[in-house]
């Protein structure tokens, strides 16, 4: 189901995201549970979810110590980037 407040996310949500990261989970998440319509009731809040959490991994980086997530820094963002650059080349050759 959408998320009308960052207040009804799921606990594992608001236990390890910063309230920013929390946004970015809850917006995302209510745009592809609504994109993703035809994959059914349970599909679509596993894909809804999964699309959620990618998003805010473009911003944040989980610290394996802590396991709270915090904002990554421009030398992240630089890596996937590169990253993200060499799959659509490799994905363009194919």
């Amino acid at each position: 189901m959408p998320y009308s407040s960052i207040a009804d996310l799921p606990d594992s949500v608001r236990d390890n995201l910063p309230k920013h990261a929390q946004e970015i989970y809850k917006e995302a998440f209510n745009s592809a549970f609504d994109e993703y319509a035809e994959r059914g009731a349970k599909g679509r809040e596993v894909t809804a979810d999964n699309v959620a959490w990618t998003a805010v991994k473009k911003k944040y980086r989980k610290d394996e110590a802590s396991g709270k997530s915090h904002e990554a820094g421009n030398e992240w963002r630089r890596w996937q980037l590169r990253r993200n650059r060499k799959e659509a080349a490799t994905n363009a050759s194919v």
